[in-house]
């Protein structure tokens, strides 16, 4: 894999561009879940203005009435060229990707096709809450294989997670968090060979979501999951959606190893119908025509992430965390502090900053808050200084 370090791209870094007052207008669940006087630096939404060709894009079909259904291939093609140019991964093959409505129907759809009622699927804990809900809900076990100390996969818990996931002869799947969320670990090629290779032995399939692939800090490579030996069997999902703020534009891909063509030919045509044209349109130009926009971020966010250490290294000592290797999210460890399991409602109810609560991340999430980074240094310094007098 190739290592791209951020640089200067010429783009204004979009996490200065947005003043409170201007976000306080947005009606989005970030900014519209909780009362004016509450900071929210919770779900992962960015205060950004969107990228030009992204606001070209979605300008243009308005203006043309280009609102129907999605067609083509031009959103894998894109995903394909960004993935080549920036990860060195020339393996996603056009004709092995399915458009779905978003990562995590994604996920769901995906699932369907490798396990059955009943069937068990692995998570690594602490992990996106959302992986516990939507597995259930679809009738699937979710059995927790936790991440080391270290907040890297633990191998001797996910092969235990295996063995018993497929014992009596079940089909099982191993969700696999890509970078990790809440994390922001970005595991290694040894460690996805090496889940590959786990995967294998034990008849579990793989399925990936990737959505935060774009989002690495500097220095720190990301390895697609079907770039690793023994991974023909896996599925993907991958979306511009986190690294460009889409989350409202609903489009995702679906993406096949070479021995999972089969399984993928067996998505339900109807699936392709859930995305959102207007959402294909608008990744499809971030992909192609973004980069230098991301860039910038890039950058922003490697500074708001050395930035957050100083604060708390100042104001909240207390607080364990690693920066994170990717993603825009901070996993905070306040268990030293004596606020109980959810720190987060005290930093709600006492500091009037809103933060995400660690216990719905499963196994080794109670005590911890996750923190929204993507945002302006000022708000960051502000969210911290409230955190701190939630204490006093």
């Amino acid at each position: 894999m190739t290592s791209i370090p951020h640089h200067t791209s010429g783009e204004p870094n979009p996490l200065h561009a947005l003043s409170l007052e201007s976000l306080r207008c947005r009606t989005s669940m970030k900014w519209r879940t909780y009362p004016a006087d509450v900071l929210p630096l919770w779900v992962a939404e960015m205060d950004v203005p969107l990228a030009g060709p992204v606001v070209r894009a979605v300008t243009e079909a308005l203006a043309l009435g280009d609102t129907g259904y999605p067609a083509g291939t031009a959103y894998a093609e894109a995903l394909a060229g960004f993935a080549e140019k920036r990860w060195g991964w020339d393996g996603l093959a056009v004709e092995r990707t399915a458009i779905v409505p978003d990562v995590m129907l994604g996920v769901v759809e995906m699932l369907k096709l490798v396990t059955g009622h009943g069937d068990t699927v692995i998570v690594n804990s602490p992990v996106y809450p959302p992986f516990y809900q939507f597995v259930e809900h679809m009738d699937r076990q979710v059995l927790q294989a936790p991440l080391g100390a270290d907040l890297r996969i633990d191998f001797d818990a996910l092969e235990e997670a295996f063995r018993q996931a497929v014992s009596g002869g079940r089909r099982a799947a191993h969700l696999l968090c890509s970078p990790h969320n809440p994390t922001g670990t970005v595991h290694t090629a040894g460690e996805l060979a090496a889940v590959a290779a786990l995967a294998d032995r034990y008849g579990v399939r793989v399925v990936a979501d990737e959505i935060h692939a774009p989002l690495t800090a500097g220095g720190v490579d990301f390895v697609p999951y079907l770039s690793v030996p023994g991974a023909e069997s896996g599925l993907s999902l991958m979306s511009a959606s986190k690294a460009w703020n889409l989350a409202g534009l609903k489009a995702a891909l679906a993406i096949a190893g070479p021995a999972a063509a089969v399984d993928l030919a067996r998505l339900p045509e109807e699936v392709s119908h859930g995305p959102s044209h207007v959402g294909v349109l608008a990744h499809t130009a971030a992909l192609t025509d973004g980069t230098a926009w991301l860039d910038a971020l890039l950058t922003g966010l490697d500074d708001n992430r050395r930035l957050l250490v100083d604060l708390l290294a100042e104001h909240l000592p207390a607080i364990g965390h690693r920066p994170g290797e990717a993603t825009y999210l901070a996993w905070l460890d306040c268990r030293a502090l004596g606020l109980g399991d959810d720190p987060a409602e005290v930093f709600l109810e006492r500091g009037r900053v809103a933060l995400n609560s660690g216990i719905p991340f499963g196994t080794g999430g109670a005590g911890h808050v996750r923190l929204n980074l993507a945002t302006s240094p000022e708000l960051i310094t502000e969210g911290v200084r409230r955190m701190a007098a939630a204490l006093a």
